[in-house]
């Protein structure tokens, strides 16, 4: 019953079954197309929602169906293989949309696309990709500065082109202080132990030395992957970012290849590209250059420039033992060039300095220049009680575009944050206590100008190498000197102006002697007005308050 039932439907919509009287010649009788059947080419248009359903299509003549079955190796119009869509039906062409004019439709049909000749406009896909024009080669005569006594320029220093045009793009004019003393010897192929804070310019003053080692001396085509020429070390993760930056900024315009080398995220993808590519230029922390070194991913043997960045902090972090086991597997340092820089040189870091550099020449900034002058430097001495009451005030006070505050242990950073918050003040932390990935989102968004207020300790806050830090407070003041140097050092950069604020509690005030000592001047010290600390407002019956606040 149900084979009967297909039959007869098959009947009515295709005409299957039916017998053709036979012509004289003995062929089918060949049968009229019916004036309301689709033709093979054409693609009815698509109805509307909003319209009624159109009624059913009516069977095919015989001699149309067989037509319409011998097409399915024909081409269509435009060259292209005629596909069989799902559910067995031929393709028709690219179906209209239902805003198009119908058959018989009388309403003008919008104009082809042309191109610039007035001819057809071509396909995306058959279009020929245009080749890049060639760059216009930069011209040296459109950098000029104008020479100034007691400056040095950067064109009196006889660098490469490809690296002027990079200082053009970042309008450096004249040297800082490190990098005027520092350059003509790191040029000339000579160690230098150099003293300076971190934003004087002491990373472009070891990089610009590299580049140019780089570019007037190639190396073979043939070298192995994971071969450096050159190795920059850095105690924390953010400072070997902001160095991997800064030398993909200086090495714009040449053919070198850089990569930041640290723990806690990204090892797959560092291994890859040490594995699979020329490295010529790495900054890496001591723990994750150690991992590649052991898994043979890098090769060290090929050094020709070290360059050991805030040794200081190396050597209070305990990575000196790290340092020792790479050292030896570089060159020795009779055939390596070695510069290291350190916001001081203390006894143990020259002791450093003797054992892995060969006579180097000692470079230092006056001691009336430790802390850059574009920084003013205020001291509130205020109880511990009172000084989240003082900040708060200082902040809508003083306009704080882009504040950094310091504190020196974790669990102080955490507990600051937390009361930032209830307070209704939007901050980020950044602390050990947070994740690498983490940390970096925070960074970035704080360099991005997206977060105002940053609440971080010293380890955390080396990496910081952020510009327009409008102020720098520190909560707490730190335990050593040159931890202030350190931190203040996060605003007036590179001759921008900025603020930096210290509370001198009964807790810590006893530190401000030693450090006033070590920068080579006095800090002005004041007492907060009263408008400075206004009472704060009763807590309420349910809130808790913090103690101490």
């Amino acid at each position: 019953m149900v084979t009967r039932l297909l039959k007869k439907i098959a009947r009515k919509m295709f005409g299957f079954g039916k017998s053709k009287a036979p012509s004289k010649e003995g062929h089918p009788t060949p049968v009229k197309p019916h004036a309301d059947a689709p033709k093979p080419h054409a693609q009815p248009a698509t109805p509307d929602r909003g319209e009624a359903p159109r009624p059913p299509r009516r069977p095919a003549p015989e001699g149309d169906r067989a037509r319409f079955e011998g097409r399915r190796d024909d081409r269509r119009p435009g060259g292209r293989p005629d596909d069989r869509r799902s559910g067995g039906r031929p393709d028709r062409g690219p179906r209209r949309d239902s805003r198009d004019s119908g058959p018989g439709d009388s309403r003008p049909r919008r104009p082809a696309m042309l191109d610039a000749a007035g001819g057809p406009a071509p396909s995306r896909i058959q279009a020929p990709v245009k080749p890049a024009e060639p760059a216009i080669p930069w011209n040296p005569d459109e950098f000029q500065v104008a020479p100034q006594e007691g400056k040095v320029r950067f064109h009196d220093l006889g660098l490469p082109d490809p690296i002027m045009h990079a200082i053009a793009d970042l309008k450096f004019e004249y040297c800082t202080a490190i990098q005027g003393k520092s350059l003509p010897l790191s040029l000339a192929g000579k160690d230098v132990a150099g003293r300076a804070q971190t934003g004087t310019g002491k990373t472009a003053a070891f990089l610009l030395a590299i580049l140019n080692q780089f570019i007037k001396k190639p190396t073979a085509a043939d070298r192995p992957f994971g071969s450096p020429r050159a190795l920059m070390l850095a105690p924390t993760r953010e400072l070997v970012v902001q160095i991997d930056k800064d030398a993909a900024a200086l090495s714009k315009y040449c053919p070198i290849n850089t990569l930041a080398v640290y723990g806690g995220m990204e090892f797959k993808s560092q291994q890859r590209k040490l594995s699979e590519g020329h490295i010529d230029l790495i900054a890496a922390t001591p723990g994750r250059l150690l991992d590649f070194c052991g898994r043979s991913v890098i090769n060290l043997r090929n050094i020709e420039i070290l360059v050991i960045d805030e040794a200081d902090r190396m050597l209070d972090m305990g990575f000196i033992p790290d340092i020792r086991r790479i050292l030896r597997q570089l060159p020795p340092r009779d055939q390596r060039q070695t510069m290291l820089f350190s916001a001081t040189l203390s006894d143990d870091v020259m002791r450093l300095a003797s054992q892995w550099m060969r006579n180097p020449d000692i470079v230092e900034i006056e001691s009336e220049h430790v802390t850059v002058d574009s920084v003013k430097q205020i001291v509130y001495a205020v109880s511990s009680r009172d000084k989240l009451r003082l900040l708060l005030n200082l902040m809508e006070k003083e306009n704080m575009e882009r504040v950094l505050i310091f504190s020196n242990r974790r669990d102080e950073t955490r507990e600051l944050t937390e009361r930032l918050h209830k307070k209704g003040v939007q901050c980020e932390l950044l602390s050990g206590d947070v994740p690498q990935e983490r940390r970096m989102r925070v960074l970035e968004a704080f360099r991005e100008g997206k977060i105002r207020v940053l609440v971080a300790t010293d380890v955390a806050g080396r990496g910081i190498h952020v510009d327009g830090i409008s102020h720098v407070v520190n909560y707490n003041l730190p335990y050593e000197p040159e931890e202030y140097v350190h931190r203040i050092g996060r605003t007036g950069r590179v001759g921008q102006e900025g603020t930096a604020i210290s509370f001198a509690c009964e807790d810590e005030s006893f530190v401000l002697p030693e450090i006033e000592k070590f920068i080579g001047r006095e800090i002005q010290v004041v007492v907060p007005d009263a408008e400075l600390l206004p009472p704060l407002p009763p807590p309420r019956a349910h809130e808790h308050r913090p103690h101490g606040s």
